[in-house]
């Protein structure tokens, strides 16, 4: 089972980073979780955010968010719409459910004709 992150959303932020104290590098990051199997492929309601500053390379953890950082962080987390959670079956998929069902129609016929 193959699980990623996908990038949803991403905004620049003006706010000073708390490491280099720059007010041009951060950057607000929303993914989401994608799984995929030989038999299908799902996006997952779970969800991930993060805080990067691109001038010092260093993630910003919560932890270490000033009140500006918070209050512009819960803004964009509002106005963030995750994708709908959804299954897609792949090929392999279908033909297992197709070639269960023809051996189910043919037990079912022969149970029939040979009474």
């Amino acid at each position: 089972m193959d699980e990623k992150l996908i990038t949803i959303k991403e905004a620049s932020l003006n706010n000073n980073c708390p490491e280099c104290f720059n007010t041009n590098g951060l950057q607000l990051t929303f993914k989401q979780k994608f799984v995929e199997t030989s038999l299908y492929k799902s996006i997952t309601s779970e969800t991930t955010q993060s805080i990067y500053c691109n001038t010092c390379n260093t993630d910003i953890f919560p932890v270490m968010w000033t009140e500006d950082i918070e209050r512009v962080f819960a803004y964009h987390q509002k106005a963030f719409v995750p994708k709908k959670k959804s299954t897609k079956l792949k090929r392999k998929a279908w033909l297992l459910i197709g070639s269960f069902v023809i051996v189910i129609l043919a037990v079912i016929i022969a149970a029939v004709l040979y009474r």
